[in-house]
């Protein structure tokens, strides 16, 4: 195959196939293979986007979950887009060491900025001190500049927050459409995100949750037919992941209020405003979904994990033995790791009074906060502003898969077989970069 397009579209399952949702990844997988995909763990996107395209465990790329913890610098940051923080070689590097010649785009995976592709977009808006500009890094220089002239801006506030849709993933599709016939690239890698959003508002089962299916299914066919059009279908493979499947929840735990309350993570009080003490804290809790990383001095091990243990909703603790079970003993992981109930998720909230809490807490702000914020989906029409209700969220992810009870599994559709489907009818994520790599 001269050309490989592998869409990330976030949401699939494998049962979606039989339910006529998904009418264009049927027909990809008629010829080729489909099956249930086991995500690495955490199952969270920018973790699992890195396994994808390098084939690696997190003990390897180091990509830990959405977020990292510095230690040295006492900074909690999310959303990193530095290419240089996934620490193994992935596919475009590959490529380029096997053949120079051929040509890569990737366009919206996480921690793409700098990489070693011939094209690259990534949102990277710039802040100002009286506004943001809605900017999206591209390499090459200006390619993003040329999007724009014939697709109008992409939209930031339609690809997170309260106002998040399907309006992304369609800028992000026609940005797809014209790479692909401006540029020809070998290999084209797209993020197609929106289902995320319906599903945390909604819960997994909602009809707004199948609409946007629909949407992504109808997506997948546009390019589907831009290849045809475009004369190269026939030396194109088309391979659909899905990186992790949804659990409708009920509530949030405040991990870092738990903590607090154990008189183990301490507070500094600033203008009346409460913010997490670094510094000074015994343990505290960088939260993302349904997993936590807990960041714990020496000394106070055994305490911290007490706390938890004695918390509802949460279901399990990893320490050392745990963590390399599940591959993610690196580095950059917290000294244990907190895994909620399937019906529950992990706030970043570390306040009693919703008075005291931070004005970044009610805020659409990635970066502040020391962990996901998914009540970022959400807005208090009386306030217009980020409401603090963590009952919210109807739907969340990032526990271990499960191969019993088909929890966490996304999907592999692929027009070509490429025999990574194991026994038990399921393939793995870190497997994707044979199918590319092989091709």
């Amino acid at each position: 195959m001269n050309y490989s397009i592998l869409l990330d579209v976030v949401g699939l399952e494998e049962k979606h196939l039989n339910s006529g949702l998904l009418p264009n990844v049927a027909k990809i997988a008629e010829n080729g293979e489909v099956a249930k995909l086991e995500p690495t763990f955490p199952a969270v996107t920018s973790t699992v986007q890195a396994s994808i395209l390098s084939g690696k465990y997190p003990r390897e790329h180091g990509i830990i979950s959405n977020g990292l913890y510095d230690r040295s610098t006492y900074n909690v940051s999310f959303w990193e887009q530095s290419s240089s923080l996934v620490q193994t070689r992935r596919v475009w590097d590959t490529v380029k060491q096997k053949n120079n010649n051929k040509k890569t785009a990737v366009l919206f995976w996480q921690n793409t900025m700098y990489a070693n592709s011939d094209i690259v977009v990534t949102p990277r808006p710039i802040h100002l001190d009286d506004k943001m500009v809605m900017w999206c890094y591209s390499k090459p220089v200006g390619y993003y500049e040329k999007l724009k002239e014939k697709l109008d801006e992409f939209n930031l506030a339609s690809y997170w927050g309260p106002f998040a849709s399907h309006k992304s993933s369609e800028w992000i599709a026609n940005a797809a459409e014209y790479t692909l016939e401006s540029e020809k690239p070998n290999f084209l890698f797209v993020y197609i995100p929106h289902a995320d959003y319906s599903a945390q508002r909604f819960g997994k089962g909602a009809v707004q949750v199948r609409d946007d299916l629909k949407k992504a299914d109808e997506i997948v066919g546009r390019l589907v037919q831009k290849a045809t059009d475009l004369g190269i279908r026939e030396e194109t493979q088309f391979i659909i992941v899905s990186e992790y499947a949804f659990n409708d929840v009920s509530g949030a735990v405040p991990l870092n209020l738990v903590l607090r309350d154990a008189g183990l993570l301490s507070i500094r009080t600033i203008q009346e405003k409460e913010y997490l003490d670094f510094e000074y804290s015994k343990a505290f809790a960088m939260v993302d979904h349904q997993v936590a990383h807990i960041y714990i001095k020496n000394g106070y091990e055994r305490e911290t994990r007490k706390a938890l243990e004695n918390t509802d909703g949460v279901a399990r603790i990893l320490d050392s033995s745990g963590k390399k079970e599940l591959a993610i003993d690196h580095d950059r992981s917290g000294e244990i790791i907190a895994i909620s109930a399937r019906d529950r998720w992990f706030s970043y909230y570390w306040w009693h009074d919703e008075g005291k809490a931070p004005d970044f807490a009610r805020k659409v702000d990635i970066h502040r906060k020391p962990g996901y914020d998914p009540v970022e989906l959400f807005i208090d029409q009386k306030t217009k502003s980020i409401p603090l209700d963590a009952r919210l969220v109807k739907g969340s992810h990032g526990r271990p898969s499960d191969l019993q009870t088909d929890e966490g599994l996304g999907i592999y559709a692929s027009s070509k077989r490429h025999g990574i489907i194991s026994e038990s009818g399921s393939a793995r994520c870190v497997d994707i970069m044979k199918c590319l790599v092989d091709s």
